[in-house]
């Protein structure tokens, strides 16, 4: 029986696909997968860092969308942002099933790694879409429309599009709280951006002549109640059903929506 070897790569896309590089380069395919800093494996144990390589990646993801089709490359992508360990390792087994198997076998969810891999993207997909839909923004005292959101599953690159096609006029800022880093869109690019919890209630400077202040306009606390008032004087106590309300709109997204905020 071949022994288990264990690659250690920084948890990126990138090193992800390094790690099925690496693995055919020297036929190791009894491979666990772990992140640097992790938990350590036995003292005997072959353990291996895997750095990361655009261009070994690259021939990776070209290979795989070769093989598999836009749909199921679509998946993969998804299921990535899941940002779990358990997924890691079945997205690196998927990219060896595949390039081992002669013909295609994209959709054989017999296969546990072909199956975890729709889970997994259809859960990010649905964090996807409930951002899309609840994300609420704040102006500031310069313009700057802000949103702070505390996502399941690290959605902020899935969303991107979404959001710099719907407000291409207004220069705005999602920011996540729990990864500490935010795409602020400047009226013609979407940057990254990366602060810490106490920065958000100072002055940021991103880049050259990109500053904003997270001060609120003064109109913003009547917008918000404007708003409450419309959704109380639509709302109809007698037929309130909280928990069909709580099954389509979980608690945890009440956070994002003012008519929430009383």
């Amino acid at each position: 029986m071949a022994e288990v070897v264990h690659y250690y790569f920084d948890g990126s896309m990138t090193g992800l696909l390094s790690c099925v590089f690496r693995a055919f380069q020297f036929k190791e395919f009894d491979v666990e997968l772990a992140l640097y800093g992790g938990s350590q494996h036995g003292l005997f144990a072959t353990t291996i860092d895997v750095p990361s390589n655009e261009q070994q990646a690259g021939r990776v993801w070209s290979a795989l969308g070769q093989r598999i089709s836009a749909s199921s490359l679509k998946q993969f992508y998804f299921a990535y942002f899941s940002e779990s360990l358990e997924a890691y390792q079945h997205l690196f087994t998927y990219c060896l099933y595949i390039f081992r198997s002669k013909n295609r076998v994209e959709k054989n969810y017999m296969h546990p790694s072909v199956l975890a891999i729709a889970q997994w993207a259809k859960k990010v997909g649905r964090e996807k879409h409930r951002m899309e839909a609840f994300v609420r923004f704040k102006k500031t005292d310069d313009g700057l429309f802000l949103s702070l959101v505390r996502p399941d599953f690290n959605v902020l690159p899935l969303i991107q599009p979404h959001f710099k096609r719907r407000y291409q006029d207004q220069r705005w800022l999602i920011y996540d709280e729990q990864r500490d880093y935010g795409i602020y869109y400047d009226l013609h690019d979407v940057h990254e951006v990366s602060l810490t919890a106490k920065e958000i209630d100072a002055t940021l400077d991103i880049g050259s002549s990109q500053r904003f202040s997270i001060e609120l306009d003064e109109q913003e606390l009547l917008y918000d109640q404007l708003w409450k008032d419309y959704f109380a004087s639509i709302n109809i106590k007698e037929r309130k059903n909280v928990k069909l309300h709580v099954q389509y709109l979980p608690k945890r997204y009440w956070r994002y929506l003012n008519e929430k905020l009383v």
